[in-house]
């Protein structure tokens, strides 16, 4: 987020959102126990919604029978996936959908990683073009990055889908993009801020982390404490834009600062992306606090393995609101393979999820049953 609108976002929240002692006392959702404090009216009408949203959401299953019947598989293609990084684990997780639907449906995949840096970006997408694939993958970054390539690609005829690289699910025209596979980054953003709302009771101390480099991050961010807003006992104490390349250097040094700042007033935490609580534990630790205890960490999307790992072992780290990685992966595919047929894109969306220790089942990612025989069926495999 550029900081004229983070410091405009950031205002309007702390405006609605002076630190109350919590709405009610008592309940809690998954992930720890909280006690908020005494009872207050702040918030009640909002606090019922968000425990109800939460409860749903935590429930959710796959709805497969919600994919669209496509065309079958066509064949001989060359796919080209283009990731923005493969640290960051939600590109990585979707590059291996990939891998596994290109397998399934008889295509060749070839990966490039653009390491993270808009110049290895460029480099990966300009590489990408010249090998004139079937079709090209835009992994988790904004495509006005190699807005050349991407005339280039469209001049070439080149279909492209992107994984996370616009703001909205479904077909883009500028930039031109047949389909962008992702979560609906509202829902994403409402669900994890809904979570907060309702572990804490209404009253929480909040820090956002984010990525203003991926447009995509800097919406759901904003939407993020856009609804910790609508709980007036919620403070948003600070907003930390870290690149995730530099997660692992940054982010120890931003939460000691944090702790030192704020100590018992930070409760929560929300992060676009899970990578930054795995970061956050050396200096939680060395701070002494507790994996269970305070702050209550959210992923706000993407849900690697780790955060799993550390939401199943109740260390520094309570939910994630996780991409079902895989079927994204071959919901890219079958994009592809629709516009290979002159079909519509698929309008396919998956549902909202929370995860928490409670209801993962020690399982290490998201990963609704079902969708894999639907594309079979599909494609005719």
């Amino acid at each position: 987020m550029d900081s004229a609108v983070a410091v405009s976002v950031a205002a309007a929240v702390l405006t609605g959102s002076a630190v109350l002692t919590g709405c009610e006392r008592g309940a809690s959702v998954g992930g720890g126990s909280f006690s908020p404090g005494p009872a207050s009216t702040g918030c009640p009408a909002t606090l019922a919604r968000a425990k109800a949203a939460v409860e749903r959401a935590e429930k959710t299953a796959p709805a497969v029978n919600g994919i669209p019947d496509g065309p079958a598989a066509a064949t001989g293609k060359d796919i080209v996936y283009v990731a923005q990084t493969m640290t960051n684990p939600g590109v990585a997780g979707a590059a291996n959908g990939v891998r596994e639907a290109a397998r399934a449906i008889g295509w060749h995949l070839r990966l490039i990683d653009g390491q993270g840096t808009p110049a290895g970006i460029h480099a990966a997408f300009d590489q990408a073009v010249t090998l004139r694939p079937s079709g090209i993958v835009i992994g988790g970054f904004d495509p006005e990055l190699t807005s050349a390539q991407v005339v280039k690609a469209a001049a070439q005829h080149i279909p492209l889908v992107g994984w996370h690289a616009v703001g909205s699910p479904g077909p883009s025209r500028n930039p031109a993009l047949f389909s962008n596979v992702t979560t609906e980054v509202g829902d994403v953003a409402k669900a994890s801020a809904d979570w907060v709302i309702a572990h804490s009771n209404g009253h929480a101390g909040v820090v956002v982390f984010t990525d203003a480099s991926i447009p995509f991050a800097r919406s759901k961010s904003a939407l993020i404490t856009k609804e910790l807003a609508t709980c007036r006992g919620v403070t948003l104490l600070a907003e930390e834009n870290i690149p995730i390349p530099d997660s692992s250097s940054r982010t120890p040094v931003e939460v000691s600062s944090l702790l030192a700042r704020f100590r018992d007033t930070w409760t929560h935490s929300v992060a676009i992306n899970d990578v930054y609580f795995a970061d956050a534990a050396p200096a939680l630790r060395a701070a002494r606090r507790k994996g269970a205890e305070a702050p209550f960490n959210i992923g706000a999307g993407d849900g690697d393995p780790s955060a799993f790992q550390r939401i199943n072992s109740r260390q520094f780290q309570a939910a994630t609101v996780p991409e079902p990685f895989s079927q994204q992966g071959w919901q890219i595919l079958d994009e592809f393979n629709r516009a290979f047929a002159g079909a519509p894109a698929s309008g396919y969306v998956a549902p909202v999820h929370i995860a928490t220790a409670a209801n993962s089942r020690g399982a290490t990612t998201w990963d609704p049953p079902g969708y894999r025989a639907v594309y079979r069926r599909i494609w005719g495999r």
